[in-house]
C-alpha cells in the first residue's frame, strides 16, 4: 500500500531479475517429460532425476534467451500495453545486467547439460541457444521462417527429455511435436494480430507481413496436421500403442481429449483469447480438465 507523501516502494533487484527471468513460461518445458513418461521411464528413479536435471537447464537456457530477446527489443516492448511493464523495458533491470546475466544462464545451460546426459543433450543445448539467438538478432523478423524458429524450441525440449533418459524418439513423436509446436505459435501470432489492433506491426515487425486469413488457414492445417500425426502414433505401426505390453486402448482413446483440447483453442484463438500458452495452461480450467483426462487416459494404459 502507498503512503501519501511518499514514494511506492521500489521492488528489490532480485525480484525484478527473477520477473525477467519469465517464470511463469517455464511451464513449457514440462514437454521434456514427456518422452520418458511415454516409454515407461518413470517406473526407474534414476529416469526421474535425470528428466527433473533436464527440466532444469531447459529453465536455465529458456531463460537466457528471455534476456537476451527483452535486451533486444527493448525499445518495441516500450510501446506494447503489456510487455512495457517487463522489468527490462520498464528499466527496472538494466540491459547489461540483463545480457551478462543470459550468458551465464545460457553457458551454464550447456555446461550442465554435458555433466547430466554428455555431448548429446549439450549439442540440443547449445542448437537451442544458438536459434534463439538467430532469431532474436535477425529471423524474427522474416515470415514463416521466425515461425519455424520459435516452434523448434518445443522440439528440442521434447527431444532433450528422450535424450536426458536414453528414450527412442519416433518419427511420429516428433511429427506430434513438431507441428503441435507450430500450432501454438501460429496461435500466438493470431492473438497477437486481433488484440494490437491496426498497427500491430509496430509491436512486433513480422506481424505486418501476415493476414488474418493467412493466420487462420496456417492454424487449420497445422490443427488437423497435429491430431492426424497424434493419432498415427497412438495407433500406428511405429506408434505408441504397439510398443506397450498393457490396454492399448486407453492409449487410443486419448485421441479424444487430445482433439477436444484442438478444438477448445481454436475457438479461443477465434474469439482473440489463447495467446499465451503458459496463461492457457495455468488458468483455462477447460483446457486443464482435458489435460487431467489426457494425463489419466495414457497412466492407466502405460501403467495399469
Amino acid at each position: 500500500m502507498e503512503i501519501p507523501g511518499r514514494e511506492p516502494l521500489a521492488r528489490p533487484v532480485a525480484a525484478n531479475v527473477l520477473r525477467a527471468l519469465r517464470p511463469r513460461q517455464w511451464t513449457k518445458n514440462a514437454l521434456v517429460f514427456v518422452a520418458p513418461a511415454a516409454a515407461g521411464g518413470f517406473h526407474h528413479q534414476g529416469d526421474v532425476l535425470r528428466s527433473l536435471g533436464a527440466l532444469a537447464v531447459f529453465c536455465a537456457a529458456a531463460s537466457s534467451t528471455y534476456l537476451l530477446n527483452d535486451s533486444l527489443d527493448v525499445d518495441s516492448d516500450r510501446l506494447h500495453p503489456v510487455k512495457r511493464l517487463r522489468p527490462i523495458a520498464s528499466g527496472e533491470v538494466s540491459v547489461p545486467l540483463a545480457l551478462g546475466l543470459g550468458a551465464l544462464l545460457g553457458l551454464g545451460s550447456i555446461g550442465a547439460a554435458y555433466a547430466l546426459a554428455g555431448w548429446r543433450l549439450a549439442l540440443v543445448l547449445g542448437l537451442y541457444a544458438l536459434i534463439s539467438a538467430a532469431y532474436s538478432g535477425y529471423f524474427k523478423t522474416v515470415p514463416v521462417i521466425e515461425l519455424a524458429f520459435v516452434a523448434s524450441g518445443f522440439v528440442l525440449r521434447a527431444l532433450a527429455g528422450g535424450i536426458a533418459t536414453h528414450v527412442p524418439i519416433s518419427t511420429w513423436f516428433l511429427a506430434v511435436t513438431s507441428f503441435g509446436a507450430l500450432f501454438v505459435v501460429v496461435g500466438k501470432r493470431a492473438a497477437e494480430k486481433k488484440v494490437l489492433g491496426e498497427s500491430p506491426e509496430a509491436h512486433r515487425a513480422v506481424l505486418g507481413e501476415y493476414s488474418s486469413s493467412f493466420l487462420g488457414s496456417t492454424l487449420t492445417l497445422t490443427a488437423a496436421v497435429t491430431v492426424t500425426a497424434y493419432c498415427l502414433w497412438a495407433f500406428g505401426s511405429e506408434g505408441l500403442a504397439t510398443s506397450l505390453r498393457h490396454d492399448t486402448i486407453w492409449i487410443q482413446l486419448t485421441v479424444v481429449p487430445v482433439t477436444l483440447g484442438v478444438l477448445h483453442v481454436l475457438r479461443l484463438l477465434d474469439r482473440g483469447e489463447g495467446g499465451a500458452p503458459e496463461d492457457l495452461v495455468l488458468h483455462d480450467h477447460v483446457l486443464q480438465i482435458l489435460g487431467l483426462s489426457w494425463v489419466a487416459l495414457f497412466a492407466a494404459g502405460l501403467y495399469g
